[in-house]
């Protein structure tokens, strides 16, 4: 390695995506740093998806009891809340972030704390101090954007990160946003005791199949939430005692403890010094991560816009830590569609789970996108309640399962499936779809009895036996 440079390689970012991505390319003899003005786990660790996770699974490991007969009888009483949040505080390290940081101490990577922005070709101010290398990550991810409305701004409102940390339960909860995030926390904090109205422009979840968005509609106000579609702020004000008053615009008005805004994110570019190296706060990367235009700079997971979900960038990073090392080191570069240096599943195998209950779990195109994009597809539907392992695992189970089937090439790019725990059937149709398993092959894919990934085989049956 050259000894030109203070690091071969120094990623901005000390997130889930910038720590892969330097320990890729560590274990490929790469001296690498990491540069981090937050906490070294970043976003998904302490404010994002471990402590939402957490905040949801007392409510649905108690909803599940519910759902059966015998352990109904046991769970007649309530969660407690505190215990709740306690148990949310211990995922998050009480956000101390001591053991992340000896981690990468472990793999060889150094730690520089501060604020890092690009500074030149190769350079990386962090403070007062530049530090030069043969190729930088920008591992930033992305950051909310609060709407634009009337007194918003000066009401104090929760975004995703005080709603996750958040110490106590608000009697009375406004939420703005119908996608993940906002379905998530809703859920959340009603099932901890809070009083939730739930604003969303258009339908819940509407990048999804339809029927997804409307089953975990109907499952939140069984919930007890007040799911208001079609409907937005106009203005917010906090009083005095803290009360927040929301004007919408059919004419009402909703009084609430706290109002939290989750309508959207965007890359987290700002002041990241792009304009120093002559690459637009636009720009794009290609399948091996690296920015065009540039020879030397990599954008991995959110910032680059491809999925906003921590295993993509995770699944990204690993890509780029990989042909940052090749490159490097003079190796031959695998940037073939599926090799070793490239990140292909982000054009046609995403996978995403919403954790409401019914979970939404989906991967590849919906229907409507698969159209959208030239394919020739037919797709067929099932009652998940109706196989047979649904029904041992809950009564009276609820949810619906589609394939969306490519018809040229006869195998499936698109899964969605709603229901209690269907988060457990999503990974075999990853592997169907990364794999590209012919629909007749999949005839020999036997689902194991009773479980519910029997919903495979009702599935096929309904698309027909092929000939």
């Amino acid at each position: 390695m050259s000894t030109e440079h203070d690091y071969d390689l120094i990623v901005i970012g000390g997130g889930p995506v910038g720590e892969n991505v330097a320990d890729y390319a560590a274990k490929r003899g790469i001296r690498a740093a990491i540069v981090e003005e937050d906490l070294v786990g970043g976003e998904c660790s302490y404010w994002a998806c471990m402590p939402s996770k957490a905040l949801l699974r007392s409510g649905s490991a108690l909803r599940a009891a519910r759902r059966v007969a015998g352990s109904r009888e046991a769970a007649a009483g309530s969660l407690d809340a505190a215990a709740v949040l306690a148990r949310r505080t211990s995922f998050t390290s009480n956000w101390d972030d001591s053991g992340q940081a000896d981690w990468v101490a472990s793999a060889g990577i150094d730690l520089i704390r501060g604020r890092g922005r690009l500074d030149g070709s190769g350079r990386v101010r962090v403070g007062d101090r530049v530090y030069t290398a043969r190729a930088v990550a920008l591992a930033t991810g992305s950051v909310p954007v609060l709407p634009d409305v009337d007194g918003l701004a000066d009401a104090d409102p929760w975004g995703t990160r005080e709603a996750t940390s958040a110490d106590h339960v608000p009697p009375r909860l406004v939420v703005w946003g119908g996608g993940v995030a906002g379905s998530e926390l809703a859920l959340a904090f009603a099932s901890l005791g809070s009083r939730v109205t739930l604003l969303s422009r258009g339908p819940l979840l509407s990048k999804e199949e339809p029927f997804a968005g409307k089953l975990i509609a109907d499952a939140l106000r069984a919930e007890g939430v007040d799911v208001r579609i079609g409907s937005s702020p106009t203005r917010v004000d906090r009083a005095g005692d803290g009360v927040v008053t929301v004007a919408l615009d059919d004419g009402s008005e909703l009084q609430a403890d706290e109002i939290l805004v989750s309508t959207g994110r965007r890359p987290h570019t700002l002041d990241l010094g792009l304009d120093t190296v002559g690459v637009p706060e636009d720009f794009a990367v290609d399948d091996t991560l690296l920015v065009d235009g540039t020879d030397w700079l990599y954008a991995v997971g959110d910032i680059n816009g491809h999925a906003l979900l921590t295993h993509q960038g995770k699944y990204q990073a690993r890509a780029a830590g990989e042909a940052i090392a090749a490159r490097l080191n003079g190796s031959a570069l695998d940037d073939a569609p599926w090799g070793a240096h490239v990140a292909t599943a982000d054009n046609a195998a995403v996978p995403r789970v919403v954790f409401t209950d019914p979970e939404l779990a989906a991967v590849g195109l919906t229907e409507r996108q698969a159209r959208e994009s030239g394919l020739d597809v037919r797709a067929v539907e099932y009652d998940l309640g109706r196989v047979a392992g649904s029904a041992l695992h809950a009564d009276d189970y609820s949810g619906r399962a589609k394939l969306v089937i490519d018809n040229a090439k006869n195998i499936v790019v698109g899964a969605t499936f709603v229901g209690q725990d269907a988060a457990e059937l999503l990974h075999a149709a990853t592997i169907a779809i990364v794999g590209e398993v012919p629909i007749d092959r999949l005839w020999h894919a036997v689902p194991a009895y009773p479980t519910m990934s029997e919903i495979w085989l009702r599935l096929l049956e309904a698309d027909g036996r092929p000939d």
